[in-house]
């Protein structure tokens, strides 16, 4: 299975959260980019962020977030 346009989204949103706090989340506006609402939002349904609009990571996503910060870190290497 390939990552979908989707799941693009939703990984590099993911990746816009701190990871140095549990005390920090993120807040998307409404303003945002609607891509980044509707991905924040599937984020939400699935259990992984506690607010439709950000909000914090939820165990599942600080699990996730550890794994495509790895993905992300060996694509990019050269």
């Amino acid at each position: 299975m390939a990552f979908n346009e989707q799941m693009t989204e939703e990984l590099n949103l993911l990746l816009k959260f701190p990871t140095k706090s549990l005390m920090q989340g993120l807040k998307i506006h409404q303003d945002a980019d609607p891509t980044m609402i509707s991905a924040a939002k599937r984020l939400f349904d699935k259990g992984i962020i506690t607010q439709q609009d950000g909000g914090y990571l939820t165990d599942l996503g600080h699990d996730l977030i550890e794994h495509a910060q790895v993905i992300e870190s060996a694509l990019t290497h050269t």
